[in-house]
């Protein structure tokens, strides 16, 4: 269900923008059979937990398009963070719900997994590494005349995600244990 928050976000702010594509492909629903991607949340999170025992996929992308937004350079860099920011907000609720104490015992776990779970799908969505909303955001903020490093980072995109989940990920970890503990109280 997080990553159909993260979707619906993205096409709520792009509706919010004047964008009306999401809505009319019918996919500011919350219903996650609409976004459902026969790779991404099937093929793939299955053969990566039977292979490693960890689960990684992703959800049918909402359409939007840029050309449709009434402010283009403002409008899509903040599609793009409006799905990370309704990560860690996901992450913020449970996360005070547990620190609070509002949580009962039995349900601690899966509460703390779904914290845990949006700070991780926040994180690495903000990476400014094309296909990921932090190079939408990063792009955003490019002045014209450094564009090629749009064009550089799209075309080795692949390379570029490939090194960072296998090399670089673990340092952003001390990171997310961190804002994990702050808002739950717990440590992992």
């Amino acid at each position: 269900m997080s990553v159909v928050v993260h979707e619906v976000s993205h096409g709520f702010m792009a509706y919010y923008f004047g964008d009306p594509t999401a809505k009319m492909a019918g996919r500011l629903t919350l219903n996650p059979l609409k976004h459902l991607d026969l790779t991404g949340s099937v093929i793939v999170p299955t053969f990566a937990f039977l292979t490693t025992g960890f689960i990684f996929g992703w959800a049918k992308p909402v359409p939007y398009n840029p050309y449709n937004l009434r402010n283009a350079k403002i409008g899509e860099p903040m599609v793009a963070l409006a799905g990370p920011l309704s990560n860690f907000s996901v992450a913020l609720i449970f996360g005070l719900l547990i620190r609070f104490g509002l949580i009962p015992l039995n349900l601690i776990e899966p509460a703390s997994l779904i914290v845990l779970i949006n700070i991780v799908l926040g994180s690495f969505n903000l990476v400014p590494i094309p296909p990921l909303d932090g190079s939408k955001i990063l792009f955003g903020l490019l002045p014209y005349n450094l564009m090629y490093i749009r064009e550089f980072l799209e075309k080795n995109w692949f390379w570029f995600v490939f090194i960072f989940i296998f090399f670089v990920w673990r340092l952003f970890l001390p990171v997310i244990y961190f804002l994990f503990s702050l808002l739950t109280g717990l440590g992992l």
